[in-house]
């Protein structure tokens, strides 16, 4: 009987160049005073890949008269869900450009999910409660992030030129920031500082 041969080579080889194409870079956003800021949106895009959308679900509930989260970040295409955990009913809607939308009152869950089909950022309310607001950012990307207590989003992407797209709610804006970015070889830091 012959002993098997396997050739592991190839197989190692195709494994370094996937973990290369990949490492953890850190991006670190500070307001024009040089703080952290918590909660920033960060998303990837790379460069000579086309925009992606998903079929996926979220959801943004309301509980104590507020929404929760009452920020959400997701991919264009995301189906997001309203359940209404209080015992009052709730009448959700946008006038964002991005979507516009109202579910007037409810209680329990909406049969129908909304889905965000366009990049940028929608601003909810509650037509019966207006203190109740919230923020859905959509992007084009799978790689996104929120900022935590330091100010800092950790992302595994491939070394290369990329678009960075920043948001914060300190901005007044529905508009993400793009900024270049260049991730290298070895795991980094890029530090961008948003505001005035």
């Amino acid at each position: 009987m012959k002993p098997t041969v396997v050739c592991v080579a190839p197989l190692l080889l195709l494994l370094s160049a996937l973990a290369a194409q990949a490492l953890p870079w850190t991006v670190q956003v500070k307001n024009a005073a040089g703080q952290p800021l918590v909660d920033a949106v960060v998303a990837v895009e790379l460069r000579a890949k086309p925009s992606r959308t998903t079929t996926g679900k979220a959801e943004m509930g309301q509980r104590d008269r507020q929404f929760t989260p009452q920020l959400l970040v997701i991919q264009t295409g995301t189906a997001v869900n309203f359940p209404n955990f209080d015992t009052v009913r709730h009448h959700v809607y946008s006038f964002s450009p991005i979507k516009s939308f109202e579910t007037k009152l409810y209680a329990g869950t909406p049969a129908e999910p909304i889905v965000f089909d366009k990049p940028g950022v929608a601003t909810l309310g509650c037509n019966i409660h207006d203190r109740m607001s919230a923020r859905i950012v959509v992007v084009d990307t799978p790689l996104f992030a929120r900022t935590d207590a330091k100010g800092q989003a950790v992302l595994d992407l491939p070394p290369g030129d990329h678009e960075l797209l920043l948001w914060h709610a300190s901005l007044r804006s529905d508009q993400l920031q793009p900024r270049q970015m260049t991730v290298g070889s070895e795991a980094g830091t890029t530090s961008v500082t948003l505001g005035n």
